[in-house]
């Protein structure tokens, strides 16, 4: 705590206060002395900083008078504010492009900086583990708090979406990578799933990929997972048309499989999970890759799928797209908070596909 006592000038128009000493050294002294100037409304800070030099004897110090100046409030702000600034870059160990933003009685002045420099600032670090949860305790009004866990939730999806993308780019066929991939990321199936349970056995010898409950009803959906490497349609020259790739009919028939058991297993709750409950399910078939088709064999899967009972077809470059399309929803509406939207099976889900 410091103790600064102030007093009239001689002149009696003025009032200032102790001289501080900036530095100091043998043979040389600079100080700072605060001038309190009043006018109708407020009273204005000035200061003069004053630099000394050792004279010879009999004299102490002498003013060096070319090397003083003096600033009014103004110019006296601008130095603070420089100094708090740089003191702040000062604490960091390495070189780089910093953003130092100001913030006073609840508004950030954000100056001349880019706003979408600010935004990816603060959003990095707003990533970092803790400092939601810390943000939590301290006086912060709902409304911030929810905007700052929005912004962590869509660079979290980004992220997981550029993932997919590098997976598939790579041309990774690992199944357990994309299981993987899909247990954390249950959002991209639809924003009606938001988690899923680690429960995946449904019966002795039967063991799904992923079990979703939805939000709406909590009844349990499931999702099957095949290699991205797997054929999805296949052309029949003769009546000139597109039909389901064997990898694809064995898999059908799987998920009709394990429709049937999950229907019977979980009507009113698995045996030892009886929260796991599932009535008349659905079933989403993730397979193969879509990035090279023709127009012609979207509308073809599109028609395949429309006739389909209870299952829906997709490959791994339709879920990369369903992923970003809905993080577009979730960026312009500001809902990350698991309410339901276009991309909703319950809700008309087969019609909002981005394909």
């Amino acid at each position: 705590m410091d103790s600064i006592q102030r007093r009239d000038a001689k002149s009696g128009k003025v009032s200032f206060a102790d001289p501080v000493v900036i530095s100091e050294t043998t043979k040389s002294r600079v100080v700072m002395i605060p001038f309190f100037v009043p006018h109708t409304d407020h009273t204005e800070l000035a200061i003069k900083i004053v630099t000394y030099r050792k004279a010879p004897p009999p004299m102490d110090w002498a003013i060096v008078e070319e090397k003083s100046v003096s600033l009014k409030e103004d110019a006296s702000r601008k130095l603070l504010k420089a100094m708090q600034s740089h003191l702040a870059v000062c604490e960091e160990n390495d070189n780089g492009n910093y953003l130092v933003i100001r913030v006073t009685e609840g508004t950030a002045d954000i100056g001349k900086h880019d706003p979408m420099s600010v935004a990816k600032a603060l959003t990095n670090v707003l990533s970092q583990e803790g400092v939601v949860e810390h943000l939590a305790n301290t006086d912060l009004c709902d409304e911030l708090l929810t905007a700052f866990r929005g912004a962590i939730r869509l660079k979290e999806m980004r992220a997981a979406v550029a993932m997919l993308r590098e997976h598939l780019e790579q041309g990774d066929n690992d199944e357990q990578t994309y299981q993987r991939w899909c247990e954390q990321h249950t959002w991209a199936f639809g924003s009606c799933y938001v988690i899923r349970d680690n429960v995946r056995t449904i019966s002795a010898g039967d063991k799904l990929d992923l079990i979703l409950p939805t939000v709406m009803s909590g009844y349990r959906d499931l999702v099957e997972l095949k290699r991205p490497d797997m054929c999805v349609l296949n052309y029949d020259g003769h009546h000139q048309n597109y039909y389901f790739a064997a990898d694809v009919s064995k898999a059908l028939g799987q998920c009709h499989r394990y429709l049937d058991i999950f229907h019977e297993a979980a009507a009113n709750g698995l045996r030892d999970h009886p929260e796991v409950m599932a009535y008349h399910p659905r079933a989403t078939l993730v397979i193969g890759r879509s990035n090279n088709w023709q127009t012609e064999m979207f509308k073809t899967l599109h028609g395949l799928n429309r006739r389909l009972n209870g299952i829906t077809v997709m490959t791994y470059d339709q879920l990369l797209a369903q992923g970003e399309r809905l993080i577009e929803i979730l960026a312009a509406t500001g809902n990350t908070e698991g309410q339901t939207t276009g991309l909703d099976q319950e809700n008309g889900f087969d019609d909002e596909m981005p394909f």
